[in-house]
């Protein structure tokens, strides 16, 4: 049977990724910096073939070789990549730190996995952040434009894997994703952050009023994306994975505060926007829906229903979670 390796697997992408590829039949091994998230923060923990799947803790800075070993051993068919430093503003604080986890790190990895005719792909899932505000769509040809520490890092490494791929052949693949939403997701993500906020009855700092303007893709749909790429992506190729649905964050917040029954201004409270936060990220993503067949299937008031479900349904664990992000170096 063959087998994928996930670093980043805590994550939520990760998370979804996994229950994708045990139900499409898939042995799969979960690598993660941190403790396994337990339920209901895991897509995966009730998945029927879970026996098929083994969680390693350990950190790509600190613990190369044991992960290494690990991926020997395993003879991966495919590596998909979540792994890295994943929030913008902290990264002004302590860039080094990104660039340390996000490009040095897994330089290293990349370096050692020349060659080994066993990894038929090395799929990443990269981030829009790295071309910058754009008033327009961005077609997948752009050039990047990084504005943050946090993009400079995700630019670098995706910069690494081009090289790679036109020196040595490198099986990678890159695909950035509008943002990910889903149940399941971490409270200082702006979609949960909003739902507790309106449960509880207490204020979601606006930051700069909302007017960034995004598109937000389900983690089932990231998911079905990257069993695509793993089947039948193309080398050396960078994919976008996007809705047609943009709307600012304070529209997005809105539509939480009606499905809730909140009033907007009973749900927020502006506060100062973020250094480098671009205005719009608008993906075109029209060639990749023509060359692999794929198409987001779940429409995005249905998702965030579900967010608000899954909300009310655990309360009792998620209004015990820390709401802000806690900074691991």
């Amino acid at each position: 049977m063959e087998n994928v390796v996930v670093l980043g697997s805590n994550s939520l992408a990760g998370s979804y990724f996994i229950d994708a590829a045990l139900s499409a039949g898939l042995t799969v091994l979960g690598i993660s910096r941190s403790p396994e998230n337990p339920c209901p923060f895991s897509a995966y923990a009730g998945n029927v073939s879970i026996d098929r799947f083994t969680f390693f803790q350990a950190d790509l800075n600190t613990e190369f070789d044991d992960i290494w070993a690990l991926i020997l051993d395993r003879k991966p068919m495919a590596i998909v990549d979540f792994a890295g430093q994943g929030m913008v503003a902290p990264s002004w604080e302590h860039p080094w730190q990104w660039y340390q986890t996000n490009v040095v790190a897994k330089s290293r990895l990349h370096r050692a996995l020349v060659g080994q005719s066993w990894l038929r792909y090395y799929v990443r899932a990269s981030t829009p952040e790295v071309y910058g505000h754009h008033d327009g769509l961005i077609s997948s040809t752009e050039v990047m434009n990084p504005t943050t520490p946090y993009a400079v890092s995700h630019a670098a490494i995706d910069m690494n894997l081009k090289v790679y791929h036109r020196q040595y052949g490198f099986p990678s693949v890159i695909a950035r994703f509008a943002n990910f939403y889903g149940p399941g997701q971490k409270l200082y993500r702006i979609i949960p952050r909003a739902f507790y906020c309106a449960v509880s009855r207490t204020k979601l700092p606006l930051h700069g009023g909302g007017h960034a303007v995004r598109a937000f893709i389900h983690g089932r749909d990231v998911a079905q994306a990257l069993l695509t790429l793993v089947d039948r992506g193309q080398y050396g190729g960078i994919y976008h994975f996007s809705t047609d649905e943009f709307l600012t964050i304070r529209e997005l917040v809105a539509l939480c505060g009606t499905i809730t029954g909140t009033v907007f201004d009973d749900l927020v409270e502006i506060t100062q926007d973020r250094p480098g936060k671009d205005k719009a990220y608008m993906m075109d993503d029209s060639e990749t829906r023509q060359e692999l067949g794929w198409n987001p299937e779940i429409n995005f008031k249905s998702g965030l229903m579900d967010c608000f479900d899954w909300t009310k349904k655990h309360w009792d664990t998620i209004s015990s979670e820390p709401l802000d992000y806690i900074h691991q170096p």
